[in-house]
């Protein structure tokens, strides 16, 4: 059993949307393929996956330093004790040999994206939904369904609270619950009438969730807190820069209410510092690590193991991502639950064709892996890399 092949290839995301720190008209994804030597249907198993969006592709450091690695590795280092099927750890290993310590931001995208594609293969040979697959090995019972909420509200051009309100009304009526929506963009009044505008819509405050995107400095970040404080919201999300961890605990001292942060974290050392330093408390904050981003699921196991002897418990876990790997991690860890940008992000964007949301909830496909072959248009831009 090996690993005969990992190819990638770069694709633009082809969005003009705009949050409060940047906007996406230059951003492009990677696309991976790792393709095995089992055969099952009479085609080799593959397995897919890509860097979620918000980082741009990165497929020079995979083909100078991951791949070459993977590929030169003894395949029976690369297998599980059984021999049946590969090891996404030790794949992991293999990856990261010879690289120093630190710096994890420069590889942990590249190397996430590849080693969630081997978990799709792996999941693949085993003829299981990936979510299965995790539940079986980090989470017990596997779930049927997961909570899952939609981010909206972005800054448009011309866009109006009518607009806004109309945006919020079909993710209620596509069975969502919770809502979470930018902010950062306009001055803070213009903003407050922003989720002013979107509670009349919700109906319960405790629906709605805001998100600056990291935007705000000390004085902003602190206005701001004091500023959302009356409206209970779900949580807060990235008031400031996701590294300056006493910042967040000033913020986390001043606010109340739940913040949440960890998108924009690469390892289980950054995560750690910020449970231990930047003023979040267990039972009350969220964290939002993106595990392709942040070395894959293997590691993102550690990371919740981590968490778990700090104190944290899962359902204050959301994977950032709204994308199939997000859902499967999401539902195979027994995590809080997972985001969707519907519509958003083009292909990348959302789940598989027949997935449905009711009361909030999105039910699990039994497609063996990930589940890409049931997004049509995303799988047409995979596919060409196995043929």
């Amino acid at each position: 059993m090996r690993i005969i092949d990992i190819r990638e290839t770069a694709i633009p995301l082809k969005s003009d949307l705009k949050n409060s720190s940047f906007d996406f008209t230059e951003m492009t994804t990677s696309i991976v393929a790792v393709i095995t030597d089992v055969v099952h249907g009479g085609r080799s198993v593959a397995g897919f996956a890509f860097n979620s969006t918000g980082r741009y592709a990165c497929g020079a450091q995979m083909r100078e330093r991951f791949i070459p690695r993977v590929l030169r590795a003894d395949p029976a280092t690369l297998v599980d004790d059984r021999g049946d099927n590969f090891d996404p750890a030790r794949v992991l290993a293999a990856m990261t040999a010879r690289e120093k310590i630190g710096g994890d931001a420069e590889r942990s995208i590249g190397i996430g994206t590849i080693e969630v594609a081997v978990w799709d293969a792996v999941a693949k040979i085993a003829e299981k939904p990936l979510h299965r697959v995790l539940s079986e090995r980090y989470g017990g019972k596997p779930p049927d369904k997961v909570f899952c909420y939609v981010g909206g509200g972005w800054y448009r051009p011309g866009q109006t609270t009518v607009d806004l309100q109309d945006e919020m009304r079909r993710h209620l009526g596509a069975g969502y619950t919770m809502v979470k929506m930018k902010v950062g963009g306009l001055p803070l009044a213009e903003d407050c009438r922003r989720i002013e505008a979107v509670l009349e819509v919700l109906g319960h405050e405790n629906r709605l969730a805001v998100d600056a995107n990291g935007k705000f400095d000390r004085a902003s970040s602190l206005a701001y807190a004091k500023a959302l404080r009356p409206f209970g919201l779900k949580w807060f999300e990235e008031p400031c820069h996701p590294l300056d961890y006493a910042l967040y605990a000033e913020i986390a001292a001043a606010y109340d209410a739940p913040l949440a942060t960890g998108e924009n974290l690469y390892s289980t050392e950054d995560v750690r510092n910020l449970v231990r330093f930047g003023g979040l408390r267990a039972g009350r904050d969220f964290i939002q690590v993106d595990p392709p981003q942040a070395y894959g699921i293997a590691q993102y196991g550690a990371t919740v193991a981590m968490l778990e002897a700090e104190g944290w418990d899962r359902g204050s876990l959301f994977p950032h991502g709204g994308n199939q790997m997000s859902l499967a991690i999401a539902a195979g860890f027994g995590l809080g639950g997972a985001e969707s940008y519907p519509g958003v992000f083009g292909a990348f964007g959302g789940f598989a064709d027949d997935a449905r949301v009711e009361d909030g909830f999105l039910s699990l496909s039994d497609r063996p892996g990930i589940g890409f072959e049931g997004q049509p248009a995303l799988y047409k831009l995979m596919r060409p890399l196995v043929e």
